[in-house]
């Protein structure tokens, strides 16, 4: 993927960002429950996946946003990804995005608010001619983790041509050999499905390993999706149910190059080649998000 290197007048974190804008979350491939596991791996039992997902004995709270303070998110939590906007984003994706901004993402009454708009933000030096305007925020430069519990607590925007993501990445920026995991992703063209991927250099972008589940409310009701990662397995889930299984068969990095540190994304992007055709209609479309936990063992 392309890289980019400090300039003179850009900072290491910003450089950072212009390197992350040529990644993008991207959906997998889907598998029946049973076989929700990555491929080379020993089968998902019935019985492994319905163990209750939650912070296994031992592990604590040690990072979160409860979003209890209004105005912009939290600098010292969240950085802002624009990279990619003067070129365009990568799948054909159609949106803008801003910096820090309220009409994009705000912290109001006890929730992250990120809101798609359609609107053309000519004013802004590196506008590429998109239509729409959203945020995609990262926690790159301020946080990442290796190993965890992690919880976002969310209610969904729908219309079509929408495509909410909640995803981590590898803090090196090496895609996909560092690996991505997509902890939730759904598209507006099909509002009830709320799917869960990694993404390693053995299989990617489509031939990632993922699931699917069906959630009737998940554009008018909160759920927490989560994910928990250990040296020896990924569990994917929503309010405490597994719905994806991947295990680490012990046969290098190009399977599981998960352990090394990833960090967190939260955005929505508009149309590409997972979002679909757009509905200008459906717009503004909000992603509310009610807390932001992760918990890991003691080092």
């Amino acid at each position: 993927m392309p890289t980019a290197r400090p300039g003179p007048n850009r900072s290491p974190l910003m450089a950072a960002l212009l390197a992350l804008g040529a990644l993008a979350a991207c959906g997998g491939g889907t598998a029946t429950a049973a076989d929700a596991v990555a491929a080379g791996t020993p089968a998902a039992t019935d019985a492994a996946l319905a163990e209750p997902l939650r912070p296994p004995a031992g592990h604590s709270l040690v990072w979160a946003d409860e979003f209890d303070r209004d105005g912009l998110p939290d600098p010292r939590r969240w950085a802002y990804d624009t990279g990619m906007n003067k070129q365009g984003w990568h799948n054909r994706e159609q949106q803008y995005y801003s910096g820090p901004r309220a009409d994009n993402a705000e912290v109001r009454a006890g929730r992250l608010v990120i809101t798609a708009r359609l609107e053309e933000r000519r004013d802004q030096a590196d506008w590429g001619g998109q239509r729409y305007s959203s945020t995609r925020l990262v926690t790159l430069g301020r946080q990442d983790w290796t190993y965890g519990f992690f919880e976002v607590r969310a209610k969904l925007p729908c219309g079509l041509g929408t495509w909410p993501a909640i995803w981590m990445l590898n803090s090196a920026l090496d895609w996909p050999a560092g690996g991505e995991l997509d902890i939730m992703e759904q598209v507006g063209r099909e509002p009830a499905k709320v799917f869960s991927t990694i993404h390693t250099a053995a299989g990617h972008g489509g031939n990632g390993s993922g699931n699917a589940i069906q959630v009737p409310d998940a554009c008018s009701a909160f759920h927490n999706y989560q994910m928990l990662w250990t040296p020896t397995e990924l569990r994917f889930g929503m309010d405490g149910k597994t719905h994806h299984i991947v295990r680490n068969d012990g046969s290098g990095r190009a399977r599981w190059p998960f352990d090394r540190p990833q960090f967190l994304i939260l955005n929505i992007a508009v149309g590409g080649d997972l979002g679909g055709p757009v509905d200008d209609r459906a717009f503004p479309v909000r992603f509310e998000i009610e807390h932001v936990r992760v918990y890991q063992a003691p080092r």
